[in-house]
């Protein structure tokens, strides 16, 4: 009798209060597990389960402290929008970037509307609207308990119920994380990772709390953070080293060409006899060109592409530098060339604001930034001028600021036609991506990638080759390219999807097919694959080509300042990077921001600490875990010396 009483006590009323909560907190999980199924296919794990209905108990009890009906529904209705957006965002979002978004990108919202077509045309997926059926669930439902009597005497018992369930579900859920997954919580740069294990909504709610805190943040840790990276400089040795590139390129002006969205597989493609990028290839043949070359981008995408070019720090994964952190004191190579007597210059036919680049080229060092209102939009391709207009114009800027400067000069140029979604291709030559077969005795011509999206990537990245063939044709009748170095790397790579690598490797133009495993000369083309298909390529050029070498070594862009620094004769006390010319074993140590990495050897995926090996060589577990612990090294030092401004402090010492 004693037991029925006490279970008759503890029992949670059933009425029209609990009946809404019951039902904002069942839907709005079953949200968060299709989120990372349709993600990260692994939305089954328990603990990010208790943690979303543990933390939208929190959220649905407090609603027992609204007094009235309506305004109680429509709290738990505006909630449930809310954590529909969560997931509607994260998801488009992570089909774009193969991450989760941050609150701090709403200070680039504005730039949105310069790239909508990419957002509707690539971005948005059929799937994404998948999440839509909750919120509209929540008010059918809500509408049928309209006419159930209600009952409040029971409200703050209920309340005390669900928060005891609340911190249960929680409690257990932390038991069950692997032992990491606080720390990763709090450093927040595995962001997957984080997902995997506490689910969207404290996800969110901790990527919000860290990116709209920083002041108040750098207030905290400041200390042990400046003591740990001090420790580090210390104990990492990061002064220049001399090899036999050292100071090659000293005193010569530099070209350098931010290349939008161009990856390294393109350079290996030909159509009917006709290279996707015969310039390139040409550039790559006569120069120095780093094969095994990788963009190490977070959610800044070009604009974390030239912070790391500049600086040898990795993006910072609290928001974007560009945008967040711009205040801050960096060492760059315009800077450091500025100091050596040069006149710097970038020039960009964008928005002047667009990922904040007038004000945070100014911090890198730039003299001059030729933005949108110094050109002529004369020709528009995608998201403005043309490149073959951006660089004609260009040239004429440039011949104007060599006259008015003399040399030394660096100049930046960046590109954008060659941005996603490839669609604007009227101005574009005609570039046939397809296949030439004779069947029993018949020419057949395969239009296989003609009109996808890769046969439209390949056909822009053609067009973005001509463009960089006739400026160097213009640079070299202008004189410009004498006593001149040329510099190109890719920025990023250009998000295609899975499937549109398997059409490029496992096409059949005989039998009209895409390939199955069964099939001779298959290429198994795994999610690995895809994952290191994203290179970018990285060549140093001169006229006379006098130096002349293929590097097959992994390379970062990372590595960017301290290699082409040291042919310069600049170098930063606090890069973190590698002088590849260096390196004498063939191997080193490309660092992803979500701590995943590539050496020669293997590509380590941190999300899911799985182990993709290259060459199939015994790997020791020593050497994946020194690796795994540099990965995280790195990844928090340059954090805290973005977070803290660091380098200001160390360079008073």
């Amino acid at each position: 009798m004693e037991k029925k009483e006490i279970m008759k006590k503890i029992k949670l009323p059933i009425n029209k209060n609990n009946l809404m909560i019951i039902a904002f907190v069942i839907s709005n999980t079953i949200n968060g597990l299709l989120l990372r199924i349709i993600t990260l296919k692994s939305g089954l794990r328990l603990s990010a389960i208790m943690v979303d209905a543990g933390t939208l108990l929190f959220v649905g009890l407090l609603s027992l402290f609204i007094k009235k009906n309506k305004r109680r529904e429509k709290y738990l209705f505006i909630m449930t929008i809310l954590a529909t957006l969560v997931c509607l965002i994260n998801s488009m979002y992570y089909h774009y970037y193969n991450s989760f978004t941050s609150i701090s990108l709403l200070a680039t919202a504005v730039f949105v509307k310069d790239v909508s077509n990419a957002v509707f045309e690539v971005v948005l997926k059929p799937i994404d609207f998948i999440y839509l059926w909750c919120p509209l669930f929540i008010y059918l439902y809500y509408r049928k308990l309209k006419n159930k009597s209600d009952n409040n005497k029971d409200n703050k018992k209920s309340a005390l119920l669900l928060s005891i369930l609340a911190f249960l579900f929680l409690g257990i859920s932390i038991l069950l994380m692997p032992s990491n997954a606080l720390s990763r919580l709090y450093k927040l740069w595995n962001r997957e990772s984080v997902v995997l294990n506490f689910g969207p909504y404290v996800y969110q709610l901790d990527d919000t709390i860290q990116s709209l805190t920083p002041r108040i943040g750098t207030i905290f840790g400041h200390d042990t953070a400046l003591r740990k990276v001090k420790e580090y400089y210390e104990n990492n040795d990061h002064t220049k080293k001399d090899n036999q590139y050292t100071n090659i390129f000293a005193g010569k002006n530099i070209i350098v060409i931010h290349a939008e969205s161009i990856q390294s597989f393109a350079m290996n493609l030909s159509f009917n006899n006709k290279d996707v990028t015969p310039n390139l290839n040409k550039l790559a043949e006569e120069g120095i060109f780093f094969n095994n070359f990788y963009s190490e981008v977070g959610v800044g995408t070009s604009s974390d592409a030239e912070f790391t070019f500049n600086t040898s720090l990795m993006p910072s994964t609290r928001g974007t530098v560009f945008v967040n952190y711009f205040n801050r004191d960096y060492i760059a190579i315009p800077q450091l060339l500025r100091n050596k007597g040069y006149y710097t210059y970038s020039m960009h036919a964008n928005n002047k604001d667009f990922w904040n680049r007038d004000t945070m080229h100014k911090t890198l060092g730039y003299n001059k930034f030729y933005s949108k209102e110094y050109y002529n939009i004369d020709e528009t391709i995608g998201l403005g001028l043309s490149d073959k207009s951006f660089f004609s114009q260009s040239v004429e800027i440039m011949k104007k600021e060599k006259e008015e400067h003399k040399e030394p000069f660096y100049a930046l140029l960046i590109m954008l036609s060659n941005h996603t979604p490839f669609s604007d291709l009227e101005l574009m030559d005609e570039f046939q991506t397809t296949a030439t077969v004779e069947i029993d005795g018949e020419t057949i011509t395969r239009e296989y990638m003609n009109n996808t999206k890769i046969g439209n990537y390949l056909r822009s990245v053609h067009y973005a080759d001509q463009a960089i063939g006739d400026l160097i044709s213009n640079l070299d009748e202008s004189g410009l390219l004498d006593n001149s170095i040329l510099v190109i790397y890719g920025d990023h790579d250009a998000r295609l999807d899975y499937d549109e690598f398997n059409l490029l490797y496992n096409y059949d133009p005989v039998a009209d097919t895409i390939k199955s495993e069964e099939d001779d000369g298959y290429h198994k083309f795994n999610e690995y694959e895809y994952e290191l298909n994203r290179k970018v390529p990285f060549i140093i050029w001169t006229k006379n080509g006098e130096y002349k070498k293929k590097i097959d070594i992994p390379t970062g862009m990372i590595d960017v300042l301290p290699t082409l620094g040291n042919m310069l004769g600049i170098n930063s006390k606090y890069e973190l990077g590698t002088d590849i010319m260096n390196i004498t074993n063939g191997d080193n140590t490309v660092v992803f921001t979500d701590g995943s990495f590539v050496t020669s050897k293997l590509y380590y995926y941190a999300p899911k600490g799985e182990i993709y090996s290259l060459n199939n060589e015994p790997i020791t577990e020593e050497y994946i875990n020194l690796r795994v612990n540099h990965s995280a090294e790195i990844i928090d030092i340059s954090n805290d010396i973005i977070y803290y401004d660091l380098i200001k402090e160390l360079e008073k010492k």
